[in-house]
Formats: structure tokens, sequence, C-alpha cells
């Protein structure tokens, strides 16, 4: 049985930062690329970083361009998001998520989540 446990999420001021991790059980992250996902009350849940199997390759929308930065720990097995300035509009439920294709990918059609993490960004 694979399990994505997020830890990492809170309560922060805008332009703090927060760091969010996953730890996979059930599968090897290295075995292929991961992402995370954020979802907002009444929005749909849209993707934020993603990084490939390798580790060589990452991709982040505009939205959190410059901000967000995605890294793996495959010893630990281990995903982590590293959010710096954040605004009020990142408040959300963040989701780690794996998948074993190489690549990137930037739509939610992984077969394995977390159940998710609080990032609430007060004003």
């Amino acid at each position: 049985q694979v399990l994505l446990v997020e830890s990492g999420g809170g309560l922060v001021q805008a332009g703090g930062s927060l760091r969010l991790s996953c730890t996979a059980s059930g599968l090897t992250i290295s075995s292929g690329s991961l992402g995370w996902f954020r979802q907002a009350p009444g929005k749909e849940r849209e993707f934020v970083a993603g990084i490939s199997r390798n580790g060589g390759s990452t991709y982040y929308p505009d939205s959190v361009q410059g901000r967000f930065t995605i890294s793996r720990d495959n010893a630990k097995n281990t995903v982590y998001l590293q959010m710096n300035s954040l605004k009020p509009e990142d408040t959300a439920v963040y989701f780690c998520a794996a998948d074993r294709r190489w690549w990137i990918v930037t739509t939610t059609d992984y077969p394995y989540w977390g159940q998710g993490t609080q990032v609430t960004v007060s004003s």
C-alpha cells in the first residue's frame, strides 16, 4: 500500500516562509516524478511544482515561479516544497503526488496522493 504523508503546513504572515515535506512509504520516489498541488476553497486543484524522476528538471507555474522550490531526497524517500515570500493568495491545502512516469506531470492524473496539509497566509 502506497502512503504519502505531508507535513509542515501552518499559519504564517505574508512575506514569510514554510517548508513542506512529503514522505512516502510503499513506494520508492526515485522510480518516478513528483508534484505539489494546492486547492483553495471553492477552487480546482492546481499544480504548483514538479520534479522529474532524476531530479534534473523542475517546473513551476508563473504564480509561484521564483518563490517556490521543489526538491527531493531519495535517501529519505521525501520530497520538499520550500515556499518563500508567501502571499495571502497562497492559502490552500497543499498536496503531494507521485507518479511512475519519468517526466513532470502538471495535470491531476497522478495515481498516488497525500492527504494534504493546510497552509494559511495572513495579511
